[in-house]
């Protein structure tokens, strides 16, 4: 029960797997991931029946509330009769003193609801700030995995572009060289240029 309360389920599991983090060794830890998928199911099952539980609890808690009220009225009723059954002085000081401590009685009942249900709140909000803390783990991990997954696809990209890059200048010096004739054959080509116009000259 959470400050007089029942908990429901889907709180008492993400209570169950919250309380496992901090205390358990690492080798029995449940990765975030587990223990974030254990939490959304927690809180999808709560909301099916998070109003109905919510009205449940409320009578429960103003029915109690009525009982008390109802018995502290009887002892009233009853202090009144008997102090007007009572002429004894030292007895109507007993029924006023009973009749005042009733009266403390009822406003520490009060008080001790109200202290009931802060508690309760703060018990929750313990276990929520367990759960939240699941939560951010989980999407830390979730934002590590995206980093390096990006930078994965941009070293994979920049390769890419890399082996196109030398795949076109490859395929442009292949083009190149068969567009042109081999060195060589030039060479020669001019020798005989060379010769055939200077053997006319010696020869004169």
């Amino acid at each position: 029960t959470l400050g007089g309360l029942s908990v429901p389920w889907g709180q008492q599991h993400m209570a169950l797997v919250a309380s496992f983090l901090p205390p358990c060794p690492t080798s029995h830890l449940p990765t975030p991931q587990a223990a974030f998928a254990h939490l959304a199911l927690a809180f999808r099952c709560d909301m099916f029946t998070l109003q109905q539980r919510v009205q449940v609890e409320k009578r429960a808690r103003d029915a109690a509330e009525e009982n008390i009220q109802e018995e502290l009225g009887h002892c009233r009723a009853a202090l009144e009769r008997l102090g007007r059954s009572c002429a004894n002085a030292g007895c109507k000081e007993t029924l006023e003193q009973l009749q005042h401590n009733l009266a403390v009685l009822s406003a520490a009942v009060e008080r001790a609801t109200s202290a009931a249900e802060k508690l309760g709140a703060v018990h929750q909000e313990a276990r929520m700030s367990r759960a939240a803390e699941v939560m951010v783990q989980h999407v830390e991990n979730l934002k590590r995995h995206h980093m390096r997954e990006h930078a994965e696809l941009e070293e994979m990209k920049r390769l890419i572009q890399q082996n196109s890059r030398n795949r076109q200048l490859a395929e442009t010096q292949e083009a190149a060289a068969q567009c042109s004739p081999p060195a060589p054959l030039l060479q020669g080509s001019a020798r005989r240029r060379v010769s055939i116009a200077v053997i006319p000259k010696q020869l004169l």
